[in-house]
């Protein structure tokens, strides 16, 4: 995965999610397109898209957003109804919270801030922690667990 500074990253991929984009790729074979690269004037570079625009080229991020992902959040009640363009320019309800999500999740499962830090491209994962401590679970259980694990081992009484 490229970022928008332009650093390639390997995040994890579930299974779940790569059998969803094989079946894509199916019905939907990927399409190459050539574009300026990371900025309008930027170097031509061709990639091949999963996912393609109204005309087959690439799909904004603000439409996106506005007209499809925000209105399912509303359609389902996770955010209220827009009224007219309301939700347009709110971040929190974008595609960007799905980064917060797959953060949140990673770290409720035990993930490392130095791992979660590199999957989601930060430099310092001092910035992920000061961004997601509030996420993480307790540790308070798992260091009491894992020092009577070390302590009593799995061969001897209780």
């Amino acid at each position: 995965m490229t970022s928008k500074g332009g650093k390639l990253r390997d995040v994890p991929l579930p299974d779940p999610v790569a059998d969803a984009l094989k079946a894509h790729m199916k019905l939907f074979p990927p399409v190459e397109i050539t574009l300026p690269w990371m900025r309008a004037g930027g170097p031509p570079v061709t990639k091949r898209l999963l996912f393609t625009g109204p005309l087959g080229g690439h799909v904004w991020r603000t439409s996106l957003n506005e007209d499809h992902w925000k209105p399912a959040l509303a359609k389902v009640g996770v955010i209220p109804t827009a009224k007219s363009r309301e939700h347009a320019a709110a971040r929190e309800h974008g595609m960007h919270a799905l980064r917060h999500f797959y953060a949140s999740v990673l770290l409720d499962a035990g993930e490392s801030i130095k791992a979660v830090s590199e999957y989601l491209g930060h430099s310092d994962p001092g910035l992920t922690l000061k961004v997601y401590a509030h996420l993480m679970p307790s540790s308070r259980d798992r260091a009491r667990q894992a020092l009577g694990r070390a302590l009593r081992p799995d061969d001897s009484p209780h």
